[in-house]
C-alpha cells in the first residue's frame, strides 16, 4: 500500500502517502458553498493546469494549458492554435478533463465536462491573453487562434490546506456536480 501511494504521489505530484492517514475523517463534509470556494481558490492559485483529451485511437492525451480563469459557472477557457492535436481530439469526442495541481498546498481539482471549439471573434478578443501572444502572429484577430470552451459537468476537489478532505476508506474526493 505504501508503494502504491508513492507511485500515484509521484504521478499526480501530490503528497499523497503522509496526509492521508494524518487528515483523518473530517466532522461533516464541506458544504457546496465551501468546496465551490476552494475550487476557484485551488483554480485560481495555479498558473497551468493539464487538460486531457481522448485522442483518435482512445487513449487519454494530456497537455499543460494555459487558462483563463474559470467564470462563475466555473467554464474554463483555453487559447489554441486551430491546428493542435487537441483540436482535433475535441472535434471528434467532445469530453475533457482539467487537473489543476498545487503540491505546496497538497491540494488538486479535477473538472470533467464536455468542450466546444469557438471561433467567435468577440469571445476571442473577450477572453484573450497577453501570455497567448506567441500562438498567434495576429493575436485574438488570427485566423489560426481559437478558444476552447469547457463546460464543466463535476468538480472533484481535495485541499488538506483549506480542509476538504477525500475519504478517508476509499480517497474519494469531494465531489460538486453542477448543472
Amino acid at each position: 500500500m505504501r508503494l502504491l501511494r508513492t507511485v500515484v504521489a509521484s504521478v499526480c505530484g501530490v503528497a499523497l502517502a503522509a496526509p492521508l492517514a494524518g487528515q483523518g475523517a473530517p466532522a461533516a463534509p464541506a458544504s457546496r458553498e465551501k468546496m465551490l470556494a476552494v475550487a476557484r481558490e485551488i483554480m485560481l492559485a495555479v498558473p497551468f493546469s493539464t487538460l486531457i483529451t481522448i485522442g483518435p485511437d482512445g487513449q487519454p492525451q494530456a497537455r499543460v494549458v494555459d487558462s483563463v480563469a474559470p467564470d462563475s459557472a466555473f467554464v474554463i477557457w483555453v487559447g489554441t492554435s486551430r491546428l493542435t492535436r487537441k483540436v482535433a481530439d475535441i472535434t471528434r469526442d467532445r469530453r475533457v478533463t482539467i487537473m489543476y495541481s498545487n503540491p505546496a498546498g497538497q491540494e488538486y481539482v479535477t473538472v470533467i465536462g464536455t468542450a466546444v471549439i469557438d471561433d467567435d471573434q468577440a469571445h476571442k478578443a473577450a477572453h484573450w491573453k497577453p501570455s497567448w501572444g506567441m500562438m498567434s502572429k495576429d493575436g485574438y484577430r488570427g485566423t489560426d487562434f481559437v478558444l476552447i470552451r469547457v463546460q464543466p459537468s463535476r468538480l472533484e476537489i481535495s485541499s488538506v490546506k483549506r480542509g476538504v478532505f477525500n475519504d478517508p476508506t476509499n480517497w474519494l474526493p469531494a465531489i460538486v456536480t453542477l448543472p
